[in-house]
């Protein structure tokens, strides 16, 4: 056995070179894992053997570029050198993948003549998730085996394609048994030497582009159909372009140059760095500076959820799809058996649950009226009314009911979790867990932590998050948490732009412009206006209250702030702009034109400052966690990061000035935070932030 480097080893077996690779965690593509690559292939073709196998230690193939180093000085050989001298090896290469061969990972398995792979393998060009193409002939190489559009679906969604599509497409050329890579691989080679196969270069197989040259329509429907869900992002469209210069290219290298070209430009533009950012910001939320990683949890075996509508039907659905038994109680008997008939709906309405799935995860609910059902559960989660002394009662009854070490969590959106847990005995058991509705659709989970919440109960919660697929956050007690808290800011300055004569679609058309899914006006429509709503104490004091009483509750009756075709398409309302400049005229003011910059002004820099009272007051760790919760939560597009990664990239000064110019103009709800001032003062940006 010769050793290469610190990451790679060389060893041979029979006519058979195996060069192994095994940087943990993931195998990286660092500056290291490419000299061993570069130098072990060198050596492996300068040795008597006949064939080349490249197989990686620990949990997965190449998992990807180390994106650590991107933006510095380039170390040791490129990653083109390292492919060029696989791809121009004069015996046959084979990798053999196992766990994950993703980005930079299954370029370089396109450079390898043959691959092998273990049924649980997966690949995939994942790169579009944090704004960028694959920069190394994944865009030309891919096509040229999975045929155009298939290369334009995978490279613009990101998907890993397990193993055995992979063998259907033709990525993977055989599927060897769990547990024997090594010896499937290198009984490959072997058989490829005794065939004398050919050395298979994938940049040369022209084939399969050439039934897309000539038919520009394939690129234009594609952009069509996925224009709602690309919108806004530049990575998709730079991909497509790629995949576009592998069919009209003269020659491969010239369609990887336009790649290149296309590459850095996402490379050096703001949308990659924002959503580099924020692929360390969601990993980074997982730790939290007093809960250490080896904290012991609580076994979670059976989990309560009292109230099956729709929040508690939606959180019950999250433990039941990673097979824990849910107790779901309710009041009365036709709640209950609505609940539960609800979430088979749901089931059977999902693509992906067969028949005998549905029937599988429904045996695992049980329905009861009875608060005594959470007796035996680990975890009970309340999604009651909004009410403190609904919710107090709830606690004092389910400190009674349940075992000692029962996780007793709240699923408030912004009541206080230390006075409902005092009612307890126990009252380091209880957690706010904030789920968002759809709590079986939504990714993103408030853990919120009490005053006496034991550390336990918190990795316990943080490790279940991930267990049903959440991205958790860790965040403190105070009204409204951290989402919700923000949100009231932008809501207010929305309400009050209205006031002064910007109308809801002007409001709205901002806010979509700069990447929201929909602004606040059309959200209300889409949820109901008449949520909160109570007919008999209605007044018309406000425009809600006489667009309910005229019967505009939203999308639901045909009209709200907007008015609705059948389809649900909206338009602006002259009954809801009469109703707007009636109000404005009693307040004695005069409609005024309001630009787009203060909307976006007015609607995002209170947030920003919110932020900073969040971090000031300890309610959030780290500012990167408050954009978790903003992109996952409430749609701030991934692509700017989060409102205090917006912040950063404004310059805390600007908002700062801004502030004190909207507070001059308009009050105190504009009045700075503390830590907004002294970040300017001592020349800092929110990221430099920390909590004593």
């Amino acid at each position: 056995m010769a050793e290469i480097n610190s990451v790679t080893t060389l060893t041979q077996e029979g006519d058979v070179a195996v060069l192994t690779l095994n940087s943990p965690p993931v195998n990286a593509l660092s500056a290291n894992v490419r000299e061993g690559l570069f130098e072990g292939f060198k050596a492996a073709i300068a040795s008597p053997a006949k064939a080349i196998v490249l197989i990686c230690e620990g949990r997965t193939f190449i998992a990807g570029a180390d994106i650590t180093e991107f933006g510095g000085a380039s170390k040791g050989p490129s990653l083109f050198e390292v492919q060029d001298m696989i791809e121009g090896a004069p015996k046959p290469v084979i990798a053999a993948i196992h766990g994950t061969a993703l980005g930079g990972g299954l370029e370089v398995a396109l450079c390898c003549h043959y691959r092998v792979a273990v049924p649980s393998a997966r690949v995939g060009l994942p790169e579009v998730n944090i704004g960028l193409l694959p920069g190394a002939g994944g865009t030309q190489r891919l096509p040229r085996i999975v045929g155009v559009e298939k290369a334009l679906e995978m490279v613009t969604s990101g998907q890993h394609v397990p193993a055995k599509a992979a063998a259907e497409m033709g990525l993977v050329d055989e599927i060897v048994p769990e547990g024997q890579l090594r010896e499937g691989a290198i009984a490959f080679a072997k058989k490829a030497v005794a065939e004398n196969k050919p050395l298979v270069k994938v940049r040369e197989n022209n084939a399969r582009l050439e039934s897309a040259r000539g038919h520009p329509e394939i690129f234009a429907n594609f952009r069509k159909a996925n224009a709602r869900k690309f919108r806004g992002f530049m990575a998709p469209e730079n991909n497509i372009k790629a995949v576009e210069a592998a069919v009209n290219a003269k020659s491969f290298d010239e369609g990887l140059g336009e790649e290149r070209k296309l590459f850095m430009e996402l490379m050096t533009g703001p949308q990659s760095a924002a959503q580099r950012y924020y692929f360390f910001a969601e990993r980074q939320a997982q730790k939290i500076p007093d809960v250490p990683d080896d904290t012991p949890a609580r076994p979670i075996k059976k989990v309560g959820v009292l109230g099956a509508g729709t929040m508690g039907g939606g959180i019950a659905m999250n433990f039941v799809n990673i097979g824990i038994p849910v107790t779901i109680v309710e009041v009365k008997q036709d709640a209950l058996d609505r609940g539960l008939a609800t979430i088979r709906k749901n089931y059977e309405r999902s693509r992906s649950a067969r028949p005998e799935e549905t029937e599988k995860r429904m045996s695992l609910l049980t329905g009861s009226l009875e608060m005594e059902a959470f007796a035996d559960c680990d975890l009970v989660i309340e999604a009651v009314f909004e009410r403190m002394d609904i919710k107090k009662d709830v606690f004092t009854r389910l400190d009674a009911i349940c075992k000692p070490g029962a996780i007793l969590a709240t699923n408030t959106s912004g009541l206080n979790i230390d006075e409902i847990a005092s009612v307890t005995s126990r009252p380091q058991d209880v957690i706010g867990l904030h789920f968002f509705s759809p709590a079986n659709v939504m990714k993103l989970l408030e853990i919120v932590r009490a005053d006496k919440t034991a550390k336990d109960v918190i990795a316990t919660s943080m490790k279940l998050a991930k267990q049903i697929g959440k991205v958790a956050v860790l965040v403190g007690v105070c009204p409204g948490f951290v989402g919700n808290r923000i949100l009231a800011q932008r809501q207010r300055e929305a309400q009050k732009l209205v006031m002064e004569g910007a109308m809801p679609w002007d409001v709205d058309r901002v806010l979509y412009d700069f990447g929201f899914p929909m602004g606040p006006f059309a959200m209300s429509d889409l949820a109901g206006l008449d949520i909160g709503w109570v007919k008999e104490k209605s007044k018309g004091e406000s425009i809600r209250d006489v667009l309910c009483e005229m019967d505009r509750r939203g999308q639901k009756t045909g009209a709200g702030y907007y008015d609705y075709d059948e389809n649900r398409n909206a338009k602006p309302s002259p009954v809801t702009e009469k109703i707007i400049n009636d109000f404005i005229v009693k307040s004695g003011r005069n409609p005024r034109k309001v630009s787009d910059d203060e909307i976006l002004e007015r609607c995002l820099y209170p947030m920003i400052n919110e932020g900073a009272k969040i971090l000031e007051e300890g309610k959030a760790i780290r500012s990167s966690d408050i954009d978790v919760v903003w992109v996952n939560g409430y749609g701030w597009p991934v692509y700017r990061g989060g409102p205090m990664y917006f912040g950063d990239q404004l310059g805390p000064d600007k908002v700062l000035a801004k502030m004190k110019e909207f507070q001059g103009k308009m009050g105190d709800d504009f009045r700075p935070a503390a830590l907004l001032e002294k970040l300017v003062a001592d020349g800092k940006k929110f990221a430099d932030f920390k909590k004593a």
